[in-house]
C-alpha cells in the first residue's frame, strides 16, 4: 500500500470513526425512545464548546474538562430533554409530528443559546481529547458499539429495551420501567453526541450553525443501518469516511469537474440523499393521523394590526428601514410551509433549499448568466425565476408520495443538505454574484412598498389554496391521508401540488430577499435555516398565515435589535412547549388565564335558551340507550366475545327517522357487481388471504364474520385499495379494478368507511360531508344537504367543528360523507363501533334503506345481532379463506351448534 493511500485511509478513518459514533447514539436513542433526535449535532457543539471554554478559557487540565462535558453534562443534558421535552409527548400519545417539531426546537434552542453566548464567530483552538492517530478513535468506537450490542442482546436492560421499543405500553404493563429504559437512551445518545462533538471539534470549525449541520449530514449511516443495526452503521461509517478521503486523490477535467469534486468532498451528503431517497424508508410507525385538535381561530382584529404594524416601516429611514426590507421577504417565503406543512400536512425542512434556488437564479437570470437565456429585467428574472423552480419542488413532492412522519422529514432535508452543499457552496455557480433591485425600486422605502404588493400576491394565492374544493380537500389530506383517498381526493396530485406551491412561494421569497440584500448570500440559506424556520411557523400556528407573518417579523427584528441567536432561542423555547400547547400561543396564553371564563350577555343567554329550547323540540323520540335492541338472542362470535351486550351509554342523540329522506337511487337491475376471484395478499411469508372468492351484489347487504387474524380487514383493504393483493382480481362489473388506487375507486362509486374513526377535525361537519360529495362520482349540489338530513347533522351541528365531537356524532359524520358522493357500493368496517344502542337503531333502519334503494352494502361487524339483524348473505372467514355462507340464520346457527359440539 503506497503512503498516500495509507494516509488518506487513516484519515477516512478518523471522520469514519466520529460518523460511526453518530449512528450509534442515533440508534440507541431511537431504539429506546422512536425518537429520532435531531438534536443530536446541536447536543455535539454544545460539549465541543464547554469543553473549549473549561480547557482554554478556564485553564482547567484537559482530563478534568472531558470529566465534566461527557461524564455529566453530556448525560444530564439527555436526562433532562427526555424528562421534560419527550416524556410528555409520550404521555400525551406521543403524536409524531409534535415530536418532530420538539427535536427540531431543541436543535435550535441550543443552537441558539450557543450564539448568545459564545458568539457566531468560527473558533480553531479547540482542545484534542483523543490524538490525530485515528485509531485511538476507532478502538473508542468499537468498544463501544461492542458493548452497547452486548448489554442489548444479553443483559436483563436490554431485553427491557427491545420489549419498550416492540410494544410501550405492553412493556408497561408487564411491570417494566418505560420511563428509565428512555432515560437511560437518552442518556446514552447525548454522551455519544457530546463524544462526536469533541472528537470533532479540532479538525472542523467551531461555530454554532457549522458543527451541527455537518454532525447531521452523518446521519445517514443511521438511515442505512435501518435505525436498528450497531454493526451495519459502523462499517457504513468507516466505509464511507475512506471512499471520502479516497476520492481527493481524484482530479477530475472537464466541465463536470467542479460537481465530481463536490461529491468526493461530501460522500456522506450523498450517502444520506441515496438513504433517505432510494433505501426503504423508515419510520413507519412515525406515519400517524394527525392529533383531532380543532384550529384556534385568530383573535379578532388581529389582521387590522398586522397591516398597520406592516406599514409603519415606511415612516422609517436608515438601518431601520433597510433591516426591514427583509421581514415582507421571509414572510413569504414562511408563507410556503403554511402551504406545504400547515394546509397539506407535509412535513418539509427542505424549503430554505428553494428559497435560496429562488434568489440564485434571479440573479443569474438578471446577470445574463444563466445557459441559454439572455439578461432579463430584475422583476422579469424573478418571475422566471419562481416558474423553473416551481416544477423543482417535485424533488421533495415525488418522495412525499409514498412517505409520511419521520420518513419524509429526512427525505426533505436530505433535498435541503444537498443543495445546499451541491449548489450553493460551489463557486462555479455563485462566485461574483450581485443582484440589484428593479428599476424604479432602488430605495429602500420604494422596494419595500413593491415587496407589500408582492406579499399581497402571495397571501391572496395562500388564501385561495386554503379554501374552496381545493382546500378542503388538502384540509382532508393533512387530516387524514387514509379517510381522504377513500373520500376520493387524488392524494399524490394533491402532494405534488402543495410541493410545487411551496416551491413557487419559497422561490419568491428567497428572490425578494436577494434583491433587498443586494446580493446572493449562500448562508441566508442554509439548511439550519430551513430547520428554523419550519419550527417558527409550526410553533406561531402552522395553518396561520398571519402566524408566518408574525414568525418573519421576529426572527428578522430579534436578530438585529439584540445579539444574535436571540430569535433562534425564542423560537427553540416554544417550539420544546408544543406538545403541552399543540395549537400554538393563543392557547397557552387561554390555558394560562383559567379564571378568565366567556360570558354571554343578557341576550346571548336568551338566545341560548331558545336554541336549545328548538333543538329539543325537533328532536324525535329515541329508543332508551338501556333497552335491549329488538334481534335475535346474544351470540357469541367466532373467537368467543359475548355479543348483545349493553353499549356505552350516553344522552339520546337526534337520528334519521323511517321518514327521513333517503339519497335518491336509481333500480338495483343493471348496476355493477363488485366481485374477487381467488384473491391472495402475503405479508413477510404470512397468508392473509388463501384464494377468497366473494361477490357483493347491489340490493343486498353483505356480512363478513371471523376471529380475529381471519382476514377479514385485508379483504377489505383489498376492496377498498389500501392493499394490493399478490395475486387475484377485484372486478366491478367487467372491469378490472385490482390495480386502482383507493382515490380512483372512490369515483368509480364505491366508498367506504373505517373502523377507526376517519374524519377531518378541523373541518366542520358541513365541510366534512362536502369533502366526499365533492370528489365523488356525480357530484350534486344537494348531496350534502341530503346527507346532513340523513343522519341529523343539519342545524346549528352541521357548522360545528368535527374535532369537538362525540364518538357517536362523528360516526354518522363518516358515514355522511361515503353517502354524499352517490356511491354504488359501501364498504363498512365496524360500522357500529363507538354507537349507543339508539343509534345503531338507528343506523340498522338507514342500511336496510341504502340497500333498498339499490346500493350494495359489505358489512365486517363483529356484533353478530346486529349481523342477524341487518345481513341477507353472511360469510364466515378463518385463516385467510371463506368457510361458509348463506343466510344469517343458517350460518350463525351453524357456528352454534359447532361452539355447542366443542
Amino acid at each position: 500500500m503506497s503512503s498516500l493511500t495509507y494516509d488518506l485511509t487513516l484519515a477516512g478513518l478518523s471522520v469514519g470513526s466520529a460518523a460511526a459514533l453518530t449512528g450509534v447514539g442515533l440508534i440507541v436513542t431511537y431504539r429506546a425512545t422512536g425518537v429520532l433526535n435531531f438534536a443530536h449535532g446541536a447536543i455535539a457543539m454544545v460539549c465541543a464548546y464547554v469543553l473549549r471554554q473549561c480547557v482554554v478559557e478556564w485553564g482547567w487540565p484537559l482530563w478534568a474538562g472531558a470529566v465534566v462535558t461527557l461524564l455529566i453534562l453530556a448525560p444530564v443534558m439527555g436526562v433532562v430533554l427526555e424528562r421534560f421535552v419527550f416524556r410528555p409527548l409520550s404521555v400525551r400519545g406521543g403524536d409524531p409530528a409534535q415530536t418532530l417539531v420538539a427535536s427540531i426546537g431543541v436543535f435550535v434552542l441550543l443552537v441558539g443559546g450557543a450564539a448568545l453566548l459564545w458568539g457566531q464567530g468560527a473558533r480553531d483552538d479547540a482542545p484534542e481529547l483523543v490524538s490525530a492517530d485515528p485509531w485511538g478513535q476507532l478502538t473508542v468506537v468499537l468498544v463501544l458499539a461492542a458493548g452497547v450490542g452486548a448489554v442489548i442482546r444479553w443483559t436483563r436492560f436490554g431485553r427491557e429495551l427491545r420489549a419498550v421499543v416492540d410494544d410501550r405500553g405492553l412493556a408497561v404493563l408487564g411491570g417494566i420501567d418505560a420511563d428509565r429504559v428512555a432515560a437511560a437512551g437518552w442518556a446514552f445518545g447525548a454522551f455519544t453526541a457530546g463524544l462526536t462533538g469533541v472528537l470533532l471539534a479540532p479538525y472542523v470549525r467551531l461555530d454554532p450553525y457549522g458543527l451541527p449541520l455537518l454532525v447531521m449530514e452523518v446521519v445517514a449511516v443511521a438511515v442505512a443501518a435501518r435505525m436498528r443495526s450497531l454493526p451495519v452503521a459502523v462499517v457504513v461509517a468507516l466505509g464511507v469516511g475512506v471512499a471520502q478521503s479516497q476520492l481527493t486523490r481524484l482530479h477530475p477535467s472537464g466541465r463536470a469537474e467542479p460537481l465530481l469534486q463536490a461529491v468526493g468532498a461530501n460522500l456522506f451528503v450523498v450517502a444520506l440523499l441515496v438513504a433517505c431517497l432510494a433505501l426503504p424508508r423508515i419510520g413507519t410507525r412515525d406515519a400517524l393521523p394527525r392529533t383531532a385538535t380543532a384550529r384556534v381561530p385568530t383573535p379578532q382584529g388581529a389582521w387590522i394590526v398586522a397591516v398597520i404594524l406592516f406599514l409603519i416601516p415606511l415612516g422609517f429611514a436608515g438601518s431601520d428601514l433597510h433591516t426591514s426590507v427583509q421581514v415582507p421577504a421571509l414572510g413569504v417565503v414562511l408563507l410556503s410551509l403554511v402551504v406545504v406543512t400547515g394546509r397539506g400536512g407535509q412535513i418539509s425542512l427542505g424549503q430554505a433549499a428553494y428559497a435560496g434556488l429562488g434568489a440564485l437564479f434571479t440573479a443569474l437570470l438578471a446577470a445574463g448568466r444563466f445557459p441559454g437565456l439572455p439578461r432579463l429585467p430584475e422583476l422579469a428574472a424573478l418571475a422566471l425565476a419562481v416558474v423553473l423552480v416551481a416544477p423543482l419542488g417535485l424533488l421533495t413532492g415525488w418522495p412525499a408520495i409514498t412517505r409520511r412522519g419521520l420518513a419524509l422529514a429526512l427525505a426533505t432535508f436530505a433535498v435541503g443538505v444537498g443543495v445546499s452543499r451541491f449548489v450553493f457552496a460551489q463557486p462555479y455557480a455563485t462566485a461574483g454574484l450581485s443582484l440589484d433591485r428593479p428599476a424604479g425600486f432602488e430605495g429602500d422605502r420604494a422596494y419595500y412598498v413593491l415587496e407589500l404588493a408582492l406579499l399581497t400576491l402571495a397571501l391572496l394565492t395562500t388564501h385561495a389554496l386554503r379554501r374552496g374544493r381545493t382546500g378542503r380537500a388538502l384540509a382532508a389530506l393533512r387530516d387524514h391521508e387514509s379517510g381522504a383517498s377513500a373520500a376520493g381526493v387524488q392524494v399524490p396530485a394533491l402532494k405534488l401540488l402543495a410541493f410545487v406551491a411551496g416551491a413557487a412561494l419559497a422561490a419568491l421569497g428567497g428572490g425578494m430577499l436577494g434583491m433587498g440584500l443586494r446580493a446572493f448570500d449562500p448562508t441566508a440559506y442554509d439548511p439550519v435555516r430551513g430547520l428554523l424556520w419550519f419550527a417558527a411557523v409550526v410553533v406561531l400556528g402552522a395553518d396561520s398565515t398571519l402566524g408566518a407573518l408574525t414568525a418573519a417579523a421576529l426572527l428578522v427584528g430579534l436578530d438585529a435589535g439584540a445579539r444574535g441567536g436571540v430569535a433562534a432561542a425564542l423560537v427553540g423555547v416554544l417550539a420544546v412547549l408544543v406538545g403541552r400547547f399543540p395549537g400554538g400561543p393563543y392557547e397557552a396564553v387561554r390555558r394560562l388565564r383559567p379564571g378568565r371564563e366567556a360570558r354571554l350577555t343578557a341576550t346571548g343567554l336568551r338566545a341560548r335558551r331558545r336554541l336549545q329550547q328548538a333543538v329539543r323540540t325537533a328532536a324525535p323520540p329515541t329508543a332508551d340507550p338501556g333497552t335491549a335492541r329488538p334481534g335475535t338472542p346474544r351470540r357469541a362470535d367466532p373467537d368467543g366475545a359475548e355479543q348483545g351486550t349493553p353499549r356505552q351509554s350516553r344522552p339520546p342523540t337526534p337520528h334519521a327517522t323511517d321518514g327521513a329522506p333517503a339519497p335518491p337511487r336509481p333500480p338495483s337491475e343493471g348496476r355493477a357487481v363488485l366481485t374477487t376471484h381467488h384473491l391472495q395478499a402475503r405479508y413477510d411469508g404470512f397468508t392473509a388471504l388463501d384464494g377468497v372468492d366473494l361477490t357483493v351484489p347491489p340490493g343486498r347487504i353483505t356480512a363478513i364474520i371471523g376471529p380475529n387474524g381471519a382476514g377479514k380487514t385485508t379483504l377489505f383493504h383489498c376492496l377498498a385499495g389500501t392493499v394490493r393483493p399478490s395475486q387475484g382480481q377485484v372486478r366491478y362489473g367487467n372491469r378490472d379494478i385490482t390495480r386502482l388506487p383507493a382515490h380512483a375507486r372512490t369515483r368509480l362509486g364505491i366508498a367506504r368507511t373505517f373502523q377507526q374513526l376517519a374524519v377531518f377535525p378541523t373541518l366542520t361537519v358541513a365541510e366534512n360531508v362536502r369533502v366526499g360529495a365533492e370528489q365523488g362520482r356525480t357530484p350534486d349540489p344537494a348531496a350534502v344537504d341530503r346527507a346532513l338530513r340523513l343522519f341529523a347533522l343539519d342545524g346549528p351541528l352541521r357548522d360545528a367543528p368535527a374535532a369537538d365531537l362525540p364518538t357517536g356524532t362523528l360516526r354518522r359524520v363518516e358515514l355522511a360523507r361515503a353517502l354524499a358522493g352517490t356511491p354504488s357500493v359501501l364498504l363498512l368496517d365496524e360500522p357500529a363501533a363507538g354507537l349507543d344502542t339508539a343509534e345503531v337503531t338507528a343506523l340498522a333502519r338507514i342500511l336496510r334503506a341504502l340497500a333498498a334503494d339499490g346500493t350494495a352494502l359489505l358489512v365486517v361487524e363483529h356484533d353478530l345481532d346486529l349481523v342477524a339483524d341487518l345481513a341477507d348473505v353472511v360469510h364466515v372467514m378463518t385463516a385467510g379463506r371463506i368457510i361458509a355462507s348463506g343466510p344469517p340464520a343458517h350460518v350463525l346457527d351453524t357456528l352454534d351448534a359447532r361452539e355447542t359440539a366443542v
